[in-house]
């Protein structure tokens, strides 16, 4: 960064409207002279009321015509983001349609996006409140600080947001106090602390009593401080250190190609169990013995303990973990961790492509066909286009991974755009590829279960005979998917949204999946007051009580958002299926992938139906993939898998594939479809939502944007709609979309920065709009 005495800071300030989309120049008053630095936060007034916003300081200029109003405060001891990751957010901000300050602050932990204070720590150890200091005494200390003479930690609002321990250091009054002779607990506490001369000893490891303690402390005996801890060092010290393997024949050409060439991204495709994880741990090693670094992004679904601790246990105390699952205050510490240079490798979520590192070695996406690295809310970015950014920038291979890559990064493999790396065995010899079974569930009329086919249920008592594990997977949660009366027909839905309610008898309530919604289960129909109110359809919570009513013996673990709202629940869930405490995991798609446990042998697939007949047109994609990727979970070990698959229907090519593991039979079906509707990878896409609370308010606006879009694109560009969407209100408002969809059209980003301009006037100020590039999703 660039420590800079001149006059004049450009600052984007945290006020998301078009008109504030640029940098605003603010005069730096004397006494900050030398001490602001592009990424540092400061506090500026804005407006003509002069309130004071938070900005971020992104330039500095040599002079200006006008008058200026002056920076108020800094935030920041040193700056908080990078020049890269300044130049990140100009980049986003041509195909990601989220304001410049969205873009930037999406990069910060969420500690550094709220209100906190900050601590001087002065050299005698004491403390002071950097908000209970006057403007001079902060001047003052800026200095000391930047001399490394004195030091800063940041304070959140709650004290739950850092976490410390107390240690104890004996006083020069320790030796000289008289404790007499009848203190036993005294006199043993004294000798100890005598013994350690001026060695602290953390509270909590003392073998005495809170009393005993406080007498010390408050007769100056004992000096007290509290250190702050990194929160996740525990589950660092638990994980056993790991040895590189021997890699396979394919694995190791793979690892060479990485490591020798860097002027295109890989694709790595390989089976599932092929070894994917330790091409990538030995291609991240390579590059710490260079003196680089590593990013490697798992979908959040699948960042289980199991692969972080994969990493922990090669890397150790180099590894920094990114996930939504931390707390803020965990967040921090990571994110501190890697700003100082102490953390090496990047284990996280979509969001980790954003972290501080410099000298980037390698970049890695497994997975990297999942939705979950395409953020659903402002800024919508893709993961994958921030990683070929870094990477270029960088010099870093980027490697991505998949055993079912996406149709879009497969086609671009094709082209030579990227290098294609194929693994085809299972790492391990003796692990074989399950079999898979389809059942035609027309022809399995079960009067004992609604749920469970016969040959299912057969299998699963052939397993747990043998004493070996099963994975269960049905795709949705809670107990029922909704509830309806026989007499009628109603059905009970959201007030707010067109969407019936989900039963719950956990809660005993009926819960909005979209907008939180809940209401108590109704005794008779709201409609007819008929008493013949019926649940249909199936959650994880009633299959589980059905299978535990035919197996009463049988020890099932339910994994789904419902089981795992708990901080660790995640983890203390896989533990104990790993350790045997259960003979069947029955879960939602989280279980779906990342999973490695070597007893399992068989994996059913209760309602394989689910996802295929969603208006999206990556809906077939999207369950070959699920399909593959939990068929997958079996037989990882030297048993033989069994997979067997459940459906109504068997003939549809998206479920015959997974049935052949045939990736390749299935990317030329999909392929030639999305050719003759002109879809990805064809074509881009762009999608614009128009919400509002009134519907012909939503309908006129979005004809007035289709007007737009219209005079600015050729007509070789396709603009579909608008029409409502599938689920056309939530939250009390409807919402009404349009596609673009273009190969080449250099007019589309003015387009739709007019359309953002759209949404700044007075009349529109209750109009939502929403415009999203390459969207996963269209439900």
């Amino acid at each position: 960064m660039i420590n800079s005495e001149r006059k004049i800071a450009e600052v984007i300030v945290d006020v998301p409207l078009m008109q504030t989309d640029k940098p605003f120049s603010y005069a730096i008053p004397e006494h900050l002279a030398g001490l602001i630095e592009v990424g540092m936060r400061v506090h500026v007034p804005f407006g003509s009321a002069g309130r004071l916003v938070q900005g971020l300081v992104v330039g500095f200029l040599d002079d200006f015509n006008g008058e200026l109003k002056e920076i108020v405060e800094v935030l920041d001891l040193e700056p908080v983001l990078t020049e890269e990751q300044l130049w990140l957010a100009d980049e986003m901000r041509h195909n990601v349609f989220s304001y410049k300050i969205s873009c930037l602050k999406a990069m910060l932990p969420n500690l550094l996006n709220s209100s906190y204070d900050k601590v001087l720590v002065h050299d005698d150890g004491s403390e002071e409140l950097w908000s209970s200091l006057s403007p001079e005494a902060q001047q003052s200390a800026l200095k000391a600080v930047k001399a490394g003479e004195q030091t800063v930690r940041y304070l959140a609002k709650s004290k739950e947001n850092r976490k410390t321990e107390k240690w104890l250091t004996a006083t020069d009054k320790l030796a000289d106090f008289d404790f007499g002779n009848r203190s036993k607990k005294r006199l043993e506490l004294r000798d100890m602390f005598l013994g350690l001369g001026r060695e602290p000893i953390r509270k909590k490891d003392l073998p005495f009593s809170r009393e005993v303690i406080k007498f010390f402390i408050d007769n100056d005996l004992l000096k007290l401080e509290e250190r702050e801890v990194n929160r996740l060092e525990s589950a660092f010290d638990a994980v056993e250190p790991d040895q590189a393997k021997q890699l396979n024949a394919e694995q190791a050409t793979a690892f060479q190609a990485i490591i020798s060439d860097r002027s295109r991204p890989f694709l790595l495709e390989g089976i599932t169990g092929s070894g994917k994880t330790e091409v990538y741990l030995q291609v991240i090693e390579h590059f710490l013995k260079q003196g680089k670094t590593a990013i490697m992004l798992v979908p959040e679904i699948s960042l289980t303990p199991q692969m972080s601790n994969r990493f922990i246990a090669r890397f150790g105390k180099q590894v920094a973990i990114m996930h939504s699952g931390l707390s803020d205050g965990e967040k921090y510490d990571e994110w501190r961790k890697i700003r100082s240079g102490e953390a090496r490798v990047v284990v996280g979520a979509r969001s980790a492509i954003f972290v501080p590192l410099t000298n980037i070695g390698v970049i890695i996406i497994d997975e990297e066909h999942e939705a979950s690295y395409k953020q659903d809310s402002n800024p919508r970015y893709h993961a994958r286009d921030i990683a070929l950014l870094r990477a270029k920038r960088q010099g870093a291979a980027l490697v991505m991974g998949s055993a079912t890559p996406s149709l879009e990064s497969r086609a671009r493999a094709q082209r030579d755009v990227y290098q294609l790396l194929t693994l085809t065995q299972r790492a391990n010899p003796d692990a074989l590829l399950p079999k898979v079974e389809v059942i035609d569930m027309r022809s399995q009329i079960n009067e004992a279960s609604a749920n469970f086919s016969k040959p299912l249920l057969a299998k699963i008592a052939e397993k747990l005979e043998r004493k070996e594990q099963v994975i269960l997977m049905l795709n949705r949660r809670g107990y029922s998917s909704f509830v309806m009366c026989r007499d009628c027909g109603h059905v009970v839905e959201c007030p707010n949204c067109d969407i019936s309610l989900t039963l719950h008898m956990d809660t005993k309530t009926l819960n909005c999946h979209y907008c939180g919604h809940t209401e108590a289960i109704p005794q008779v129909c709201p409609n007819c007051q008929s008493r013949k109110i019926r649940y249909y359809g199936s959650g994880t919570q009633k299959v589980q009580e059905e299978l535990e009513g035919l197996m009463p013996e049988v020890k099932i673990l339910r994994m789904d958002v419902d089981t795992t709202k708990t901080k660790n629940a995640h983890e203390r869930i896989l533990a104990d299926f790993g350790e045997g405490k259960a003979d069947i995991l029955l879960g939602t798609q989280m279980i779906a992938k990342g999973l490695d446990f070597p007893n399992v042998t068989l994996v059913g697939v209760i309602n394989a139906d689910t996802g295929l007949n969603l208006p999206d047109f990556r809906a077939s994609e999207r369950t070959f993939d699920l399909l593959m990727q939990v068929a997958g979970r079996a037989g990882r070990a030297d048993k033989l898998g069994e997979v067997l698959i459940q459906t109504f229907n068997p003939g549809h090519y998206a479920i015959a594939l997974a049935q052949a593991q045939d990736y390749e039979g299935f990317y030329a079906r999909e392929m030639a479809f999305r050719q003759k509707l002109a879809y990805p990878p064809y074509y881009f896409t762009v999608q614009v939502l128009v919400s509002h609370k009134d519907e012909q308010v939503a309908v006129k606006k979005s004809y007035e944007i289709a007007k737009i879009l219209a005079g600015h694109l050729t007509d070789k560009a396709k603009v579909l709609g608008p029409i409502p969407k599938p689920i056309a209100r939530t939250h009390n408002l409807y919402h009404y979309q349009l596609l673009i969809k273009y190969r080449f059209e250099d007019e589309l980003e003015e387009a739709l920065n007019e359309v953002l301009d759209l949404t700044q006037e007075r009349e529109n100020r209750d109009l939502r709009v929403i415009i999203d590039s390459e969207p996963q999703n269209f439900v």
